[in-house]
């Protein structure tokens, strides 16, 4: 029967209710709760001391999808009204209400209404894993339980911002390239599908015999005008088949991740931004009282990279036997010597929370200057080799033309 209710209770569709009303002391107040009914509502406000005197249902409103960097200016708001004394339902009430995107004002009221009814912070984090991950859930689990919630709500909010920057950065290191390569690809496909045919028209009253390089262009022309519709939806639908295999396949991400690392220029970024995110989450988890063992659990998918996922499992499997964090990371073979004596030095004196902090600042800084390195070796490569393309295709149409002037 007790399991009976409990479900019947889930199924309860809840709505947003905007209220009025006043407190004990004759003050006006208003908010928003999430409720099955105007009753429910009303019933809840007057155990909090609260007279009511409206209560509405608020409409559904759109919203855009709540991204990382949603998570984490709320993270960083929290973690500000917990360390000024705001109360924990007040501060999700003026963070939800002031928050632009009314999707997370829909999540913030979702998550406060599970702790009014009684609900732990972490548990009703867990009830939302698409935005809050584990080690965001066990970091506030932590908190709660050693009574110092708004200390680790700032250095978790601290994390989750030096994670998006280097996100940020690597994005930006590959955005600039990728679009140059689609404007590549459009620029040549327009050329071929509509200015080579008018030049194919000209040609023909030449009644002369065409160059090697025009007759190839002219080829792939008329390829491109017959097949174009067939070309670019080949291209279209196997990049959306590739992003959903990639994105729904574990042998698909683990090829994928070890095609990136072996990159010859954004290889090394891409391993040095994982190295970050791996040390900032392993030092924020064991900072924060986390057992190693547990810490790792969540490391493993931090990086942010298949082969480090398998790395750390296999390290996590090795010092739960009892083996030392440092040789367990040895055996795995992909960390740096300077990770590994940094490591080392941290477990001999008892401070591998700040040594794996020094370590991510390290790697933090070598990704900021290698995304400023490629971005001023990859503008001059990327233009002549634009240059190179369109410049052929150029060419190759004005050498008849050449050729005639010369003739005449």
């Amino acid at each position: 029967m007790a399991a009976v209710a409990k479900r019947e209770v889930k199924d309860v569709k809840l709505y947003n209710f905007a209220w009025t009303g006043k407190d004990k002391a004759g003050k006006v107040v208003r908010g928003e709760l999430r409720a099955g009914g105007e009753s429910l509502v009303a019933a809840n406000l007057r155990r909090q001391g609260i007279q009511v005197t409206s209560v509405k249902k608020v409409s559904q409103r759109g919203g855009k999808k709540i991204t990382d960097k949603d998570i984490t200016i709320f993270t960083r708001q929290l973690a500000v009204m917990m360390k000024a004394g705001v109360p924990l339902l007040q501060a999700f009430d003026i963070v939800g209400r002031g928050h632009a995107n009314p999707s997370v004002g829909k999540l913030l009221l979702d998550i406060k209404t599970d702790v009014e009814t009684g609900s732990s912070l972490s548990q009703a984090f867990r009830k939302h894993p698409a935005y809050f991950d584990g080690l965001f859930c066990n970091l506030v689990g932590a908190g709660e339980q050693a009574g110092i919630l708004d200390s680790l709500l700032e250095r978790l909010a601290s994390y989750k911002e030096k994670i998006l920057a280097i996100k940020g950065k690597i994005k930006s290191a590959l955005f600039y390239p990728i679009a140059v390569i689609v404007v590549a690809i459009v620029v040549t496909a327009v050329i071929m599908i509509f200015v080579i045919p008018v030049f194919k028209d000209l040609f023909k009253s030449f009644g002369a015999d065409l160059p090697g390089p025009t007759l190839v262009v002219m080829a792939v022309s008329d390829f491109f005008v017959a097949h174009w519709f067939l070309i670019f939806g080949t291209m279209i639908g196997g990049f959306l088949g590739f992003m959903q295999a990639w994105k729904r396949s574990a042998l698909v991400q683990r090829f994928m991740d070890r095609l990136f690392l072996r990159l010859p220029i954004f290889g090394d970024v891409i391993r040095k931004a994982a190295i970050a995110r791996w040390c900032r989450t392993l030092s924020t988890m064991f900072a924060a009282g986390v057992p190693l063992v547990e810490s790792l659990d969540s490391v493993s998918g931090a990086a942010g990279n298949y082969v480090y996922y398998e790395a750390t499992r296999r390290v996590q499997a090795e010092v739960s036997t009892g083996t030392a964090l440092t040789a367990a990371m040895t055996n795995s073979g992909v960390f740096p010597s300077m990770v590994l004596q940094m490591c080392a030095i941290g477990e001999e004196s008892g401070s591998l929370d700040a040594m794996l902090g020094k370590v991510a600042d390290f790697f933090e800084q070598e990704v900021d200057e290698a995304v400023e390195s490629l971005s001023s070796l990859m503008e001059p490569m990327i233009m002549v080799v634009l240059g190179g393309l369109i410049g052929t295709i150029v060419v190759a149409m004005y050498l008849p033309i050449f050729k005639m002037g010369q003739a005449i």
